[in-house]
C-alpha cells in the first residue's frame, strides 16, 4: 500500500460512488485528448481509460510513476509525463485539451493561475479542490469569499461549483471538504481584457488592501475624475467590484498610458 507523502499534499480518493459521479460530470469521450493531474492510485485513471483512447497523466512521485508503469500495460493508452505539473508544458499535447485531476491544496492557486496561461488550447477542465477555493472561484461580489482568485479566473472562466466531497471520501481524509468545479474558457470575444499584466496589477493592488476604499488602494491608477468618467464609487472597497467593472477600470487606465 503506498504511503501517502505531506510534501505532495496527497490525499487519495476512494470512494467509488464519488468517483463515478466525477467520470460523470467529465462526461469523456473516445477521442478526447485528455490529461489527468497528479493520477495517485488511479481512482480516476481507471475508469477514464475505460472511456478514452487515450490518456495522459502528469505525476511528481517517483513511486506512483512506478505503480502506474506496473498497473498498466505499456500499450501507449496510458501516457506517463514525470515531472511537476507546475512546469508541465501543455503546448506539447494536442489541443484542444480536456484536463482532470484532484489538486493537491498546497499549490492548488498557483496550478490554476498556470492552466490559465494556457485557456486557447483548452477545452475544459474539471477539478477536485478545497471547498473552500471551489467557493472563492465562483463567488459573487460583495460577498466573504469574493477576492483576487475570483477575479482573476472569472474574467477568462466560466465556472461552476458540480459536486460536494466530504473528507471521508478519502485516505487519509483532509481536514477540509472538497468539491469539484468545471472551468470552461470563455471565446476570445467575450474577454474585455486587452492588458492582462496591467489587469492582474490592478486586481492586486485592489485586494492587497480589502478593508481600504479603492480611493487609497487604486490610487496609482485612478484620480477623482477617473472615478466618476468610470461611474464607480472611490468609497467602495475592491469586493464591490464586478469582473466588468475591473474590466472597465484596466481599459480606462490602458487608454490614458
Amino acid at each position: 500500500m503506498h504511503k501517502a507523502k505531506k510534501r505532495f499534499g496527497q490525499n487519495f480518493l476512494v470512494d467509488e460512488s464519488i468517483i463515478a459521479d466525477i467520470v460523470d460530470a467529465i462526461n469523456p469521450k473516445f477521442e478526447d485528448n485528455m490529461v489527468e493531474i497528479g493520477p495517485g492510485l488511479g481512482a480516476l485513471t481507471r475508469p477514464l481509460l475505460k472511456r478514452l483512447e487515450r490518456l495522459h497523466v502528469v505525476e511528481i512521485d517517483r513511486d506512483i510513476i512506478e505503480r502506474l508503469k506496473s498497473d498498466y500495460p505499456q500499450d501507449g493508452r496510458l501516457v506517463i509525463h514525470e515531472g511537476d505539473a507546475l512546469k508541465f508544458d501543455l503546448a506539447m499535447l494536442p489541443a484542444p485539451l480536456r484536463i482532470v485531476g484532484n489538486l493537491p491544496y498546497n499549490i492548488s492557486s498557483p496550478l490554476l493561475f498556470h492552466f490559465a496561461d494556457h485557456a486557447g488550447r483548452i477545452a475544459d477542465m474539471h477539478f477536485m479542490l478545497q471547498d473552500e477555493v471551489v467557493e472563492r472561484m465562483v463567488a459573487e461580489p460583495s460577498t466573504p469569499a469574493y477576492g483576487r482568485l475570483s477575479v482573476m479566473l472569472q474574467y477568462r472562466f466560466y465556472m461552476e461549483k458540480l459536486l460536494d466531497v466530504p473528507p471521508e471520501s478519502f485516505r487519509p481524509a483532509p481536514k477540509v471538504n472538497s468539491a469539484i468545479v468545471r472551468m470552461i474558457p470563455l471565446p476570445d470575444d467575450r474577454i474585455a481584457v486587452k492588458n492582462e499584466a496591467l489587469f492582474s496589477r490592478i486586481v492586486g493592488s485592489a485586494f492587497g488592501q480589502r478593508r481600504k476604499t479603492l480611493r487609497n488602494t487604486l490610487r496609482e491608477f485612478l484620480d477623482e475624475s477617473a472615478f466618476a468618467a468610470l461611474g464607480i464609487d472611490p468609497q467602495l472597497r475592491a469586493e464591490n467590484l464586478s469582473v466588468d467593472e475591473f474590466e472597465r477600470i484596466t481599459s480606462h487606465v490602458d487608454a490614458r498610458k
